[in-house]
């Protein structure tokens, strides 16, 4: 008689067949809801990492599944080819709400991302007047929008853009917080655009000096460059607030959105700004198959309304400070914690730079005690919850980070 093979885990099976361009934690994940998560043995965790802020609004929220199944089970994709009954509404509802005139909808952040640099540029040789192919669009260092060839050109991280060049011509890097800097790079007349994330989240959640976003919007007004706020990560009540940019009462000329804009559900992505701007762009000049489909405009729509419901950002901004208090009374116990830092429910721990391992066998940790969080570059652990969370899971959560710290 044969005998049976053992079926292959996930983990090999993914090992085997898949591309190696993630390190993920070796946990296998099957099912969720609001703030939880189940591996496939059974075993329940916190998530504290939210899709990178992808699942504001929690895990398998049941407003957005009941939308999800009557939009797709009615019509889900026309391409752009044909109108549909949803694209309209879903502008108009966006644009209302964030005080923009237009939306242009793509799908991922990366792709929103691009789009906003192929704006800002159109604009620059339509609008500002700057000669054909001039046009300059300065950024932060540390900034993280993706890992495409526009968005790793604009990277200051050799494990980013390290080995795929050439890199896109046109792109000028300052650092981050640093308005002297800025100021002089706007200097050049050519420049057309700045684009930063409110609160670095890839970085490490670098957070700027108060002031400084409400800053750059005065550069860049004096000096004509068009301000872009990447609120991919920071957007849709992550930080305490809609918009992140709205802790300084700052708006930017383009708002990029992505992640929980699709509630968790699929990628949805959209770039808001001025007639001036979006109508620079013409039929046949930019677009996506997928961009804007019926099912991504009714998911979306309700994953914002959801937010609004149920005042997402004012539990973000509370919770968030439960937990920053909780943070920082283990940042004063344990001598491996060098800082916390972060607004709302977008924080993070860093530990001893020279320890490499230590963010990473602490997640592993976190990971046997029932909490799922991820290091990121090296040495910082960014924690971002669903904004969902309550009071009784910020304190398990702290419990168990306690935990961790203590067996390191």
């Amino acid at each position: 008689m044969a005998i049976e093979s053992p079926p292959i885990s996930a983990l090999d099976l993914e090992h085997q067949y898949g591309a190696q361009n993630y390190h993920p934690l070796p946990v296998v994940l099957h099912r969720g809801s609001g703030c939880r998560v189940w591996d496939t043995d059974g075993k329940e965790y916190l998530d504290f990492l939210s899709a990178y802020s992808a699942v504001n609004q929690g895990h398998a929220h049941p407003r957005l599944i009941k939308v999800l199944h009557e939009q797709s089970s009615r019509l889900t994709l026309t391409s752009r080819a044909f109108h549909n009954d949803k694209l309209g509404k879903y502008c108009e509802f966006m644009c209302q709400t964030f005080g923009f005139d237009r939306l242009l909808p793509m799908n991922t952040g990366v792709e929103a991302a691009e789009t906003s640099v192929k704006l800002a540029r159109r604009w620059a040789y339509e609008v500002k007047g700057v000669a054909p192919d001039c046009a300059l669009l300065v950024f932060p260092e540390g900034n993280f929008w993706g890992r495409s060839i526009g968005a790793i050109s604009a990277s200051s991280d050799p494990e980013s853009y390290g080995g795929f060049g050439p890199l896109v011509p046109g792109f000028v890097k300052v650092p981050y917080n640093d308005l002297a800097a800025l100021e002089s790079a706007f200097q050049n007349p050519n420049v057309a655009a700045f684009m930063l994330e409110p609160i670095q989240g890839e970085a490490g959640v670098v957070v700027p000096d108060q002031g400084y976003l409400a800053s750059v919007r005065a550069l860049c007004t004096k000096y004509r460059v068009l301000m872009i706020a990447d609120e991919i990560q920071t957007g849709l009540g992550r930080t305490g607030a809609l918009l992140a940019c709205d802790h300084e009462h700052t708006k930017p000329d383009i708002l990029v959105l992505a992640k929980a804009l699709g509630g968790g559900m699929l990628p949805v992505s959209a770039v808001l700004c001025a007639d001036e701007i979006m109508l620079t762009v013409r039929p046949g000049q930019h677009g996506s198959t997928f961009g804007g489909n019926p099912l991504a405009c009714a998911v979306a729509s309700e994953a914002v309304q959801i937010i609004l419901d149920e005042n997402l950002p004012q539990n973000a901004a509370s919770m968030g400070c439960l937990l920053r208090e909780g943070l920082q009374d283990l940042v004063n116990t344990f001598p491996i914690l060098q800082i916390t830092r972060g607004k709302g429910l977008l924080q993070a721990l860093v530990f001893d730079k020279d320890q490499p391992d230590l963010a990473w066998n602490f997640c592993v940790k976190l990971m046997e005690l029932g909490l799922l969080a991820k290091p990121t570059h090296g040495h910082i652990v960014r924690l971002a919850p669903p904004l969902v969370i309550n009071g009784d899971e910020i304190y398990m959560a702290l419990e168990r980070l306690n935990q961790a710290l203590r067996t390191l």
